[in-house]
């Protein structure tokens, strides 16, 4: 089948899949203390998971990445990853996805087995009280746990820290460090103005240009050309050895090479994170089981694809977009 192409050139080759909006944490980055969750009858079954990223396979999807919410705390999520690991060598070049690490111990051999090759991990700070105040939930020694029992599973752990001007931007050297030390990447992320939260953003806001110029103060950054299929732009640490990323969705747009669409776990497509923009894929995905349907509404959806996305530093305050990251899927 023809490849999935938006208006403005760019394939689409990257599919994140938010397969619930729970999550055993309350980053306050993220969301409210206080979050409605959608109701479980909503949400799109394991099946209809399934079909939908065969949809996206069959039109050149070449990564799958599962999100949440927390997907670990989804139930049947591995019956999922079993499905799905039938297209790996088969146009699928890699199932990925990023958890908060509460439950990776339990989980870790396993997504080993089925065939995942890496996992992002989010991990805000090393201390204890600290981290408990980002999360509102005491795991840091869960977390750190997990990264350890995902390692001993042959897992490539790569850290993703939001860097956050008041709770942890003093500890960004030290969290480098600490992960390059154990050989994994890290990555800084910007906080980004998605949905209704507790905090106000545009006081926690850092930006990463300025943490880079800090970064490059007492240490040498070299430029890299890689990319993992996401936004990360990457350096090397000279003087650890080790690569770091930097996602900066205020200070520099990375808009014009994004070959990732989203799909939440209600069976809306949204077309950028930063856009209301989307197309709702359950209603032809079960009035159509040749599919025929769902692959013109798949082809619909990408025509309306925008340009970029509509994050502004200084509308931190209002969100650009009602839905938290929680339901679109980080």
């Amino acid at each position: 089948m023809r490849p999935l192409v938006d208006p403005f050139g760019r394939t689409i080759s990257y599919l994140r899949v938010s397969v619930t909006d729970r999550c055993d944490l309350r980053c306050i980055y993220c969301m409210s203390e206080r979050m409605r969750f959608l109701p479980r009858k909503d949400l799109l079954s394991i099946d209809e998971l399934d079909r939908l990223c065969a949809a996206f396979v069959a039109r050149g999807v070449r990564r799958l990445r599962f999100t949440g919410g927390e997907p670990l705390v989804r139930r049947g999520f591995l019956d999922l990853l079993e499905a799905v690991s039938r297209h790996l060598g088969q146009g699928l070049d890699e199932i990925t996805l990023t958890t908060n690490g509460v439950q990776l111990a339990d989980f870790a051999q396993d997504l080993a087995r089925i065939g995942v090759k890496r996992v992002n991990v989010s991990v805000d700070s090393f201390d204890r009280e600290t981290f408990a105040r980002i999360a509102r939930r005491d795991r840091l020694g869960d977390v750190l746990g997990g990264i350890e029992a995902a390692v001993a599973a042959g897992l490539k752990v790569k850290i993703n820290t939001v860097a956050l001007k008041h709770d942890n931007a003093h500890e960004i050297p030290d969290l480098i460090q600490w992960a390059h030390a154990r050989g994994h990447d890290i990555t800084l992320i910007e906080t980004m103005p998605l949905g209704e939260i507790d905090e106000d953003r545009t006081d926690q806001f850092l930006s990463l240009a300025r943490v880079r110029e800090d970064l490059a103060s007492y240490w040498r950054l070299t430029d890299l050309p890689d990319r993992t299929g996401g936004p990360a732009r990457y350096v090397r640490v000279e003087e650890t050895g080790g690569r770091l990323g930097f996602i900066t969705p205020l200070t520099h747009n990375f808009c014009e090479g994004c070959s990732r669409v989203r799909l939440t776990c209600t069976g809306r497509l949204y077309l950028c994170l930063g856009h209301e923009t989307a197309a709702d894929l359950r209603a032809p995905l079960r009035d159509d089981a040749s599919d025929v349907s769902l692959q013109a509404a798949i082809d619909a959806a990408i025509a309306l694809r925008p340009k970029g996305h509509d994050f502004q530093i200084e509308r931190l305050r209002t969100p650009a977009t009602e839905r938290h990251m929680s339901v679109t899927g980080g």
